[in-house]
């Protein structure tokens, strides 16, 4: 398995690990966001499973020191570029994964499981193709495959609970409605990711998904954490525009600054973000079906919301933090 210190990949190894499976774990030694865990510290939060250590985006690494010359069933990865940054989404959400698919086949793997995301329907950026890229590959690779393309996680929706606490608006682009999403969170997409491994159905296929409930927008996710925290709403609009200003300036300065090129390419990032659903995309249409989204589970945002309020659950966003 690779990505399994990130907190979906935790809930994966955890849910392969229930169902029985004998779940590698092929991680950097110093791991997680800013190499801050250490193999003690990744090995708490991986039980059951068998970590090895290496690089990701060296062949050899894979090879020597995670597959070992040892017979392999499958692979499944949660791996993803952190930034999502031109250099880095090339790297990891392709190479690395161009690797570790030579590397399966050679350990005699016949299947893989891949997380990837629902936003690479309308591929404007570079992660969204360089993830779509390697989709390709493992589709001519003779691997029986399971491609799964969730929808928005309960930490990349949480990054405002903190802020609306304090007494701060809630921040959303237009009137809040130019979006919706269909929220999972990181315990159902596991458990849906690794019940692919043994469900034929879910085999061969490209696999949209999201969570329990109908879509929701941005709006209605400020008045409910306002509800759930008994004070009145309080909004404050961001124009797209602002960030077209912002991408238009540094993506000018990034001709002479690597560094802020990189700035410029998150920035397009936030905005589709702002102003692109993740939802199926009707590509008749062009428009994204709710109805289309299929659903598992039984966690909600709301639910979710409740907890870190509570105290008992906090959004770990780490590189994807925005406000």
């Amino acid at each position: 398995m690779l990505g399994a210190t990130g907190t979906i990949g935790q809930a994966t190894a955890r849910a392969l690990v229930a169902r029985g499976h004998e779940v590698i774990c092929f991680i950097r030694p110093r791991a997680g966001v800013g190499g801050r865990l250490t193999p003690e510290d990744s090995a708490l939060r991986l039980p059951g499973a068998s970590l090895r250590y290496g690089e990701v985006t060296d062949l050899a690494s894979l090879e020597r020191d995670g597959f070992c010359g040892e017979h392999f069933d499958a692979l499944v990865s949660c791996l993803a570029s952190r930034t999502g940054a031109p250099k880095d989404a090339w790297a990891i959400d392709h190479q690395a994964h161009l690797n570790a698919l030579v590397a399966a086949k050679e350990a005699g793997a016949t299947q893989m499981v891949l997380l990837s995301a629902i936003c690479v329907q309308k591929p404007l950026l570079a992660f969204q193709q360089a993830k779509l890229a390697f989709e390709a590959a493992l589709l001519e690779s003779g691997l029986s495959y399971s491609i799964v393309r969730a929808t928005a996680f309960f930490k990349s929706l949480g990054g405002q609970i903190e802020r609306v606490k304090s007494g701060k608006p809630y921040l959303m682009f237009g009137d809040g409605t130019l979006t919706a999403c269909k929220p999972i969170s990181d315990d159902d997409l596991a458990a849906f990711l690794a019940e692919c491994l043994d469900d034929p159905a879910r085999q061969n296929r490209i696999l949209p998904i999201g969570g329990p409930g109908p879509a929701l927008t941005p709006k209605q996710q400020g008045e409910t954490l306002f509800a759930l925290l008994n004070r009145p709403p309080r909004f404050r609009r961001v124009p797209v525009g602002l960030l077209d200003a912002i991408i238009a300036g540094l993506g000018f300065a990034g001709r002479f600054s690597p560094a802020l090129a990189d700035k410029a390419e998150l920035a397009r990032i936030g905005r589709y973000y702002a102003t692109e659903s993740m939802l199926v995309l009707d590509p008749c249409t062009g428009r994204y079906d709710e109805a289309a989204t299929p659903s598992t589970g039984k966690d909600t945002l709301f639910e979710f919301y409740a907890q870190v309020i509570r105290g008992q659950a906090g959004p770990e966003r780490g590189d994807h933090a925005v406000f």
